[in-house]
C-alpha cells in the first residue's frame, strides 16, 4: 500500500468519526469536522505541490 492509500483511509475514517451521529458526540459542535477541513486543506496542498 502507498502513502497515498493508507492517507485516503485514514481520512475516510475521520470523516466517519466527525459526524455527530452518536450520543456521545452531539455535544462537540463544529470542532471536529472543522480539524476535519484543516486536514483536507493540507493534504489538498501537499498533493498539488506533489510531496505526496
Amino acid at each position: 500500500m502507498t502513502i497515498g492509500t493508507i492517507l485516503v483511509i485514514i481520512l475516510i475514517l475521520i470523516l466517519i468519526g466527525a459526524v455527530p451521529a452518536w450520543p456521545h458526540s452531539r455535544s462537540w459542535g463544529y470542532g471536529p469536522s472543522g480539524i476535519v477541513g484543516v486536514i483536507l486543506v493540507v493534504l489538498l496542498v501537499l498533493l498539488l505541490m506533489g510531496r505526496i
